[in-house]
């Protein structure tokens, strides 16, 4: 599971960077409501979700089931993305995330089950690192997927 996970990070690190820089600036930053993310805020919250996964991952092989947790909406304004550029957002994007993908290939399987509180409600406040990764790139998909055929 890890392995297919590691290779769908590695395949959208090589294939979301160029969709993305296609999109123009003036569509990247539309906001079709004030209370909604522009396209380079879900960029920028997907960035702001690898920084808590990153601790997830890193925390998560040496703690007893470390508390990472994040308010979103105040992670995604107190960065300001809105007032970045794309190519700035996609670039650190990108970055991020090719340093994830290595990271993950060197975690020790037996370290796969140890297990990460997330503040989340239900089901995915407590979760193994292997599906704190799982989720991550899941989320991730989805929200890609927002920012690209919407």
């Amino acid at each position: 599971m890890i392995k297919e996970s590691i290779e769908r990070l590695e395949y959208l690190c090589k294939t979301i960077p160029t969709l993305l820089l296609q999109i123009s600036e003036t569509e990247f930053s539309v906001k079709t409501n004030p209370l909604k993310w522009s396209k380079k805020e879900i960029i920028g919250h997907l960035i702001d979700s690898a920084t808590n996964n990153h601790h997830r991952i890193v925390r998560g092989q040496f703690e007893e089931r470390p508390k990472i947790t994040y308010d979103n909406a105040v992670w995604n304004s107190g960065n300001h993305y809105q007032q970045m550029t794309a190519k700035q957002i996609v670039s650190f994007w990108t970055a991020y995330n090719n340093y994830l993908s290595e990271l993950i290939k060197h975690i020790p399987i037996d370290k796969m089950h140890n297990e990460v509180e997330t503040g989340e409600e239900g089901d995915k406040n407590i979760l193994t690192l292997e599906n704190v990764i799982i989720d991550y790139i899941d989320h991730m998909e989805y929200h890609l997927h927002q920012v690209i055929y919407y």
